[in-house]
């Protein structure tokens, strides 16, 4: 786009997401005299309605969020928002979405008439031949005689198939992508100004990074240390009368008709249970394998879950849900819902009393994992592993079975082939303290790796420990045998890990 010549102030309250709001309004501010399309998406609950609400105030544009409605009720609560936008008598009356567009493009008193719909895939559920019109409508001001008219068209909606084929359209007929991802949880942290870090762990492991949640009435009453974790979790996630308790629930509901919507909340009650493989999932649902693709495709096109594949096996796939508020309540709420709904303060202790190990377990330990990956991927001194990471992901060691046959943070360099190098193989664990035979294990599976052809002769071993590391393993940590990562250096808040040059090769 072009370069900015109004500035625009970037609004109070607005957390993070500069280069976000930077080129948004890049985009609204572009002299170039000809219609733009620009699409905003993500996942729900990370702040897209509030930055367009705050880019339409700061710029004089026009916002409307649409919502489940027939065609004719959605036009004329577009008309009369626009009415008042515009200060009209009477709102208009528009027999379709040409009509109502050619009107938009003429809004705003300034040079740039600025029109953000939200809700898009809602609204083009009801009106499927939305996205056609408006490529027509743009061509025409574009091609034809009104061809100086500088509409700014912003179309924002959550991670759905409808945001997904215009994205695969992009390069076609939008001229910006936005995409709103979740904060990370080092972003998180900051956000609810945690500073015990076992607890921003544990709160992470149940809202994720949406902003959301920090301003929910959840956020209201912010677990004050450790100690608190449990008092929120029961008054403030735990509680019916709160709205943070249906949310996830909400999440999986809104799939278009004809969905086994049972099939997807059993699909991620197995994901959630630790069955990563579609054949794990199969077992679980008692449903032919040929069934579970599909469903994980659904739920994949939402954003609510992703697929890696496996670091050893390629062609395996675990499967991960991305909404942690998702993977809680269904490790967590759904089993205890209906007593939920109206048991009392004594009721839901003893209720989070009897879950508390199951989320230690199935929800806090496995978002542990996830974030060691994450760390080793993005945060972590290349000099660390002896290279750039490429990828961290899990694997399963060929010819191995059982809980042995799990390395939880794979690490593989750069290469122009596949697999890349073998930087670092390594072991989490959540709750319990880590020692020597942990590195002993490592050690064993770096023996077996090299057995199978992989070069395995500077890959480094790494333990990742939440609940802290044994002294033999600090003295093996001193002598450059292993790396050593706790929730100090995930968050940055600690000395980095020693290097293999400065303590010897491991």
């Amino acid at each position: 786009m072009g370069a900015l010549s109004t500035p625009v102030d970037r609004p109070q309250g607005l957390y993070d997401r500069e280069a976000e709001w930077d080129r948004l309004v890049a985009f609204v501010d572009d002299p170039r005299p000809r219609p733009a399309i620009g699409v905003v998406t993500g996942p729900r609950g990370h702040g897209k309605s509030f930055l367009l609400k705050a880019l339409a105030r700061a710029t004089g544009g026009f916002y409307f969020s649409g919502q489940e409605a027939a065609q004719a009720e959605t036009l004329r609560a577009l008309a009369q928002q626009y009415a008042r936008h515009a200060d009209l008598a009477r709102a208009p009356h528009w027999t379709g979405w040409r009509d109502a567009l050619l009107t938009l493009a003429a809004a705003g008193p300034g040079p740039t008439a600025l029109v953000v719909i939200d809700g898009f895939p809602e609204v083009v559920r009801q009106s499927p031949g939305l996205p056609a019109t408006i490529n027509e409508v743009c061509h025409r001001l574009g091609d034809g005689p009104d061809s100086s008219s500088r509409l700014r068209l912003l179309l924002c909606g959550s991670t759905t198939p409808v945001m997904s084929r215009l994205l695969s359209a992009s390069a076609r007929w939008v001229d910006q992508v936005v995409e709103m991802a979740p904060l990370d949880y080092r972003q998180a942290r900051e956000l609810w100004a945690i500073d015990d870090l076992a607890l921003a762990l544990r709160v992470h492991a149940v809202v994720g990074g949406s902003v959301a949640f920090r301003f929910d009435p959840a956020g209201e009453r912010p677990p004050a240390g450790f100690a608190d974790f449990d008092r929120w979790i029961r008054e403030c996630v735990l509680s019916p009368r709160l709205p943070l308790f249906w949310k996830a629930g909400h999440i999986l509901d809104r799939v278009p008709d004809g969905w086994d919507i049972a099939a997807c909340h059993s699909t991620v009650a197995a994901l959630a249970a630790g069955r990563s493989t579609p054949g794990e999932i199969a077992d679980f649902l008692d449903r032919p394998a040929t069934d579970v693709p599909h469903i994980l495709s659904h739920l994949e096109e939402r954003g609510l879950v992703r697929g890696e594949p496996d670091a050893f096996q390629p062609g395996l796939i675990h499967y991960r849900i991305a909404e942690p508020l998702l993977a809680f309540d269904h490790a967590v709420i759904r089993p205890h819902r209906s007593d939920l709904v109206d048991a009392g303060a004594t009721e839901i202790d003893e209720i989070w009393r009897q879950a508390r190990s199951v989320f230690e377990r199935d929800v806090a330990g496995p978002h542990f994992a996830q974030i060691c990956r994450e760390w080793a991927a993005r945060f972590a001194a290349a000099e660390l592993f002896g290279d750039v990471p490429e990828s961290a992901l899990s694997g399963s060691l060929p010819h191995t079975t059982g809980e042995a046959a799990i390395m939880d943070v794979v690490v593989r360099g750069r290469s122009g082939r596949r697999p890349g190098p073998l930087l670092s193989i390594g072991l989490v664990s959540w709750s319990r303290p880590m020692d020597t035979p942990h590195l002993e294990r490592l050690r064993d599976h770096r023996a077996h790796l090299a057995a199978l052809g992989e070069d395995a002769g500077q890959t480094r071993l790494a333990c990742y420990g939440a609940a802290g590391f044994g002294p033999a393993l600090r003295d093996a940590e001193a002598n450059g045998e292993v790396l050593l990562v706790s929730p100090e250096q995930v968050y940055g808040d600690g000395p980095w890990p020693r290097t293999a040059e400065e303590g010897g090769r491991p």
